[in-house]
Formats: C-alpha cells, structure tokens, sequence
C-alpha cells in the first residue's frame, strides 16, 4: 500500500475477498488492492513501481499482467492478490468495489 501511496495513487482501497469476508464460497483471490491513477502515464508508473517493489521485497513476479496504462487499466496477478491499477474513467465504469460489494474493506487511503 505504501508502494502505491509514495508515487501519489489515490482512492486505494484494500478487499478481503476470502470467503470468510464473503457471502459467497466463490472467491478468484484473496485479496484485491484497487487504486486510481491520474493520467495513463502515472498508471505505467504506479504498476512499474508495485512490480520492482514486489521483486524486491518479496522475490515475486506477477503470475500475469493483462492490460496497459494506454488502456486506462493496469491488472497485475500475484495469485493470492490482484492489484489494479487504472485511471479515474475506468474505475467509475468497472465499479469494482460495487461488484465485489460483498467483500470486506479492509483498508481505505484517500
């Protein structure tokens, strides 16, 4: 989280998606950290720090990336958390926190 705050994300939030945080028994992951960049350019920033600081830190790569700061949207698959990344349009659109609304919040840095 500290990775994402230092390069100036906003709205981060941390859900707890293991089915004890969730009505479901159906979970695609753990946890999903979500964040907001404010331009394309600081999309490519924030997933290129959150990368290095992971490889760093814990010795991991993502097990996937999918999609681009270009695309206003930046995925990155850690398996047990999903990090996303993405531009203030984007994230309005997908509403993942409305999606997964079920989910518990664990962590909100405005």
């Amino acid at each position: 989280m500290n990775t994402l705050e230092d390069k100036k994300a906003e709205n981060i939030v941390l859900l707890d998606l293991r089915p004890h945080g969730l009505k479901t028994d159906y979970a695609i992951t753990d946890f999903f950290v979500i964040c907001t960049g404010t331009s394309n350019r600081q999309v490519k920033a924030l997933s290129e720090n959150v990368r290095e600081v992971i490889k760093t830190r814990v010795g991991k790569l993502p097990h996937s990336v999918e999609g681009e700061a270009d695309s206003g949207w930046v995925l990155m698959d850690y398996g047990e958390c999903i990090v996303h990344i993405m531009g203030e349009e984007e994230r309005r659109y997908y509403d993942l926190e409305g999606l997964w609304r079920d989910a518990q919040v664990l962590l909100t840095i405005q």
